[in-house]
């Protein structure tokens, strides 16, 4: 398979991933054929890349990180809790301290499991969902994250519970957030981002009074957007005044929500995303902690399209663990544009005076605009 930019798309083309919708649903379902309507509707759904089937890439497989009743169940559970909460943001009652507990303990037990079995391996968050899903999927990909950087961390079973409960709930204070300002495709006013930023003291304020949800998972919603050196909120915490697994999550939630398709921009790619974090080590985030998300996350995806300094293009093949950023890409196509009868495979890890120049379509060092909107990481 391979993962091609929604714009580069043509009819006929059959999808070799599947596309969920907010209820965590196939959508389309992998091997559907496209047709320039489905194309469009894609593209209205904000959905940037899509995983392409290609006889010449078919050996090229990506891996599930946690089963699909997992994703199912933690969507699910997500939706239902966050939703019922904005409902009615008076009657706590319609969340009974027990239930919020224990359904989202049971829920880190499934996740922790899926995740251990894959701890050696790097990760690629690439399930393709629609816009209107960002807040239900965001936050269980950061606790994907969270706790596979615990695990890799070497936390116990206790912590790495606390962790990704932490990282599952981190922006729950956002159920208290008008809707209009959580949506709002434009940039934020300055009233409007001031409340925004209130959904980690709301946050705090809904899970220290949860009996099942431990006090350091109510500080970590409470201090994931606190940075090393103060310019965080919302009391601007300083190094370790910041608890370690608000540190953790902090990290992982700007990257993910970097990488995601929001309503007001496009995301950044792996690798452009992991720029941006090395651009705040030691001044926003633990230089460590960076280092060590690097070694754990496929910074150039399987299956993403990349130009070689040689003028070459393929996709990358294979990932190299030991050197990120450096993985096997399978060519087709030389440096004339003519494409191969036979693609060749160049491990990057071997050649180090042949570098990746473009990755998508987008050339290395290429700066994405925010057009000024504030990024609610």
């Amino acid at each position: 398979m391979r993962l091609m930019p929604i714009h580069m798309c043509q009819p006929g083309m059959r999808l070799a991933k599947n596309i969920y919708n907010e209820e965590g649903m196939v959508l389309l379902a992998t091997d559907v054929e496209l047709t320039s309507r489905l194309i469009e509707r894609l593209f209205s759904y904000g959905i940037d890349y899509v995983y392409i089937a290609d006889p010449r890439t078919e050996d090229i497989v990506l891996p599930d990180y946690i089963q699909q009743e997992t994703r199912t169940r933690a969507i699910k559970e997500i939706r239902n809790t966050f939703r019922t909460m904005m409902e009615d943001t008076n009657k706590r009652s319609a969340v009974s301290y027990y239930d919020l507990g224990r359904k989202f303990r049971d829920l880190m037990t499934m996740i922790i499991d899926d995740v251990s079995g894959h701890q050696d391996a790097m990760v690629m968050l690439n399930t393709m969902n629609v816009t209107d899903n960002y807040l239900f999927q965001h936050s269980l990909n950061v606790s994907i994250y969270a706790t596979m950087l615990g695990i890799s961390y070497g936390y116990d079973r206790e912590n790495l519970v606390a962790l990704g409960l932490g990282a599952l709930l981190h922006d729950i204070g956002k159920t208290k957030i008008s809707v209009d300002i959580l949506k709002k495709p434009s940039q934020l006013t300055h009233d409007e981002f001031t409340e925004m930023k209130h959904h980690t003291t709301y946050g705090f304020q809904i899970l220290k009074q949860e009996p099942n949800i431990p006090l350091v998972t109510a500080h970590c919603a409470f201090q994931h957007h606190e940075r090393l050196d103060g310019s965080g909120y919302p009391r601007g915490l300083k190094g370790n005044e910041i608890h370690e697994f608000a540190r953790w999550i902090g990290l992982v939630d700007s990257y993910d929500a970097m990488t995601t398709t929001r309503v007001y921009r496009s995301p950044l790619l792996p690798h452009q995303a992991m720029e941006q974090l090395f651009a705040g080590s030691g001044t926003m985030y633990d230089q460590s902690k960076i280092a060590l998300f690097r070694d754990k996350i496929a910074i150039y995806p399987l299956g993403i399209p990349v130009k070689l300094s040689t003028g070459e293009s393929g996709i990358v093949s294979k990932l190299n663990i030991t050197i990120p950023h450096r993985p096997i890409v399978r060519i087709m196509q030389d440096a004339s544009g003519k494409d191969l009868k036979e693609p060749d495979e160049i491990d990057l890890s071997t050649r180090l005076n042949v570098l990746i120049s473009e990755v998508g379509d987008a050339r290395i060092g290429d700066v994405v605009a925010d057009e000024g909107i504030p990024m609610i990481f």
